[in-house]
């Protein structure tokens, strides 16, 4: 399976994080929710933890971290 692509984030002043997929919003992640994903994508392939946080993953394709 390739790996997911067409992701992209942005942080907003007030501290939320918009995910888009291929320029559509996706999901906005607030207040804890979002700084564990902002950790997160420091230490993970960025791609990958956006589509978990989506839900647009295939289930039980994902890596087994």
């Amino acid at each position: 399976m390739a790996d997911p692509q067409g992701f992209a984030y942005q942080v907003r002043k007030n501290g939320d994080v918009a995910i888009t997929h291929h320029g559509r919003a996706a999901t906005t992640l607030r207040g804890k929710s979002a700084q564990r994903f902002l950790r997160s994508i420091e230490s993970q392939n960025p791609q990958e933890v956006m589509a978990r946080v989506t839900g647009n993953y295939k289930r039980g394709n994902e890596p087994k971290n």
